[in-house]
């Protein structure tokens, strides 16, 4: 059964200034882990918009403490991968889950297997779709433990990396620095690999 775990006070707009009321939800799945996902729900009465599943994690408590965070940055990019595509359902009346899963996963571009017990918060190269300076807000937003999440999700750390001791700025920069590689559809020259922990 699904659940709202958390509800934020801030609305988020869309770029024609539409304002949503946003709330996390989650609930557990068949393997026992806990899916989160955010809904959107406008102010005008309209029709109520979920993103794909935001983050997977091992417990109930794990996932509120995700909701917990989720930043007024975070939610306005959430709101833009809800409506794109748009998917709607009729207006919940109260603050209730509209749905009881999130939206199904689309294929992850460029990315590879991700190792056991990795969840990403976030897909950053679909938020790298959105614009360079989208994925760095959102990447500032974020702890270094859910950026180490993302480096490790999506295999973007150079060979021999020491993710524990990398700085919240090094671990976004290898973010951005390996989206932007493989969206330019190959790895850099020779001598030009990631800057590792304490060579900056």
């Amino acid at each position: 059964m699904a659940e709202v775990l958390a509800e934020f006070e801030r609305t988020a707009r869309d770029d024609d200034g539409r304002a949503y009321v946003a709330r996390a939800c989650g609930r557990e799945c068949d393997d026992g882990h806990w899916e989160g996902w955010v809904e959107f729900e406008p102010l005008d009465g309209g029709a109520t918009v979920r993103t794909m599943r935001e983050t997977t994690q091992p417990n109930r408590v794990d996932t509120v403490y995700w909701a917990s965070g989720l930043s007024d940055v975070y939610l306005e990019g959430a709101l833009r991968r809800a409506l794109d595509p748009v998917e709607v359902v009729p207006r919940a009346v109260d603050a209730v889950p509209a749905f009881d899963e999130p939206a199904p996963e689309r294929s992850v571009p460029n990315g590879s297997a991700r190792p056991p017990g990795v969840h990403p918060i976030l897909n950053p190269f679909e938020v790298y779709a959105q614009g360079e300076d989208v994925l760095r807000a959102e990447l500032r937003a974020l702890d270094a433990a859910r950026l180490r999440d993302i480096v490790r999700g999506f295999s973007l750390a150079p060979d021999g990396a020491e993710l524990r001791r990398a700085s919240h700025r090094e671990l976004a920069n290898m973010i951005i620095a390996g989206v932007q590689r493989r969206a330019a559809g190959g790895e850099r020259p020779a001598g030009e690999e990631d800057a590792r922990p304490g060579e900056r």
